[in-house]
């Protein structure tokens, strides 16, 4: 039997918070009822599903790459690191990873990339479930820290809400200053 192992990232897209990727080996005898991409799937079943993987996964693992990181490497790199940290968190090694999307980290296991994997293997819809509740309870804790942003709401991402909430108060230290609207937010203040 071969053990492959789904990877996926979540958190490329916003202006604040890490971007995090899990990766999970799935259960044969115990399947998961309802798996798929995690941006299809409500907040309430992505939480019920991320229970279920926890206990039924044959191993899973959660990692992420800093603010910092991802501002020093930039992001793609960044999401590789995470990606790479989550498959060595693993506690085990499977026989192949397969990760979302068209491009691999480097890994010391066999890896294939599968464009839209999320939607189509379980291992991967299951390891996207897990990156994104996880990155989702990050960012709900950094709204209660910096509730004029709106964390709760947008998750960092670049809504209008969130650029004006930047144009008003600026960056925090969980804002990606390589990130353009960031970049002209530290801008705006530094001609103020």
């Amino acid at each position: 039997m071969t053990l492959s192992a789904g990877v996926d990232e979540a958190g490329r897209g916003p202006l604040a918070g890490p971007v995090y990727a899990a990766c999970v080996v799935l259960d044969p005898a115990r399947p998961i009822a309802g798996l798929a991409d995690s941006k299809a799937l409500t907040a309430l079943r992505r939480e019920r599903l991320a229970d279920e993987i926890r206990a039924r996964a044959l191993a899973w693992a959660i990692a992420e790459a800093s603010v910092e990181e991802i501002d020093r490497l930039n992001i793609l790199h960044a999401t590789m690191l995470a990606m790479q940290r989550a498959v060595a968190g693993l506690g085990m090694n499977p026989d192949e990873v397969l990760i979302d999307g068209n491009r691999c980290p480097a890994l010391a296991v066999p890896a294939r990339a599968v464009v839209r994997g999320d939607a189509t293997v379980a291992a991967i819809s299951a390891a996207s479930i897990l990156a994104k509740t996880a990155r989702d309870a990050v960012m709900v804790d950094l709204d209660r820290l910096h509730p004029e942003y709106g964390f709760a709401q947008h998750k960092g991402y670049p809504t209008a809400e969130h650029v004006a909430a930047l144009k008003r108060y600026g960056p925090t230290v969980h804002h990606r200053r390589s990130f353009a609207p960031v970049r002209a937010s530290l801008s705006a203040d530094a001609g103020a």
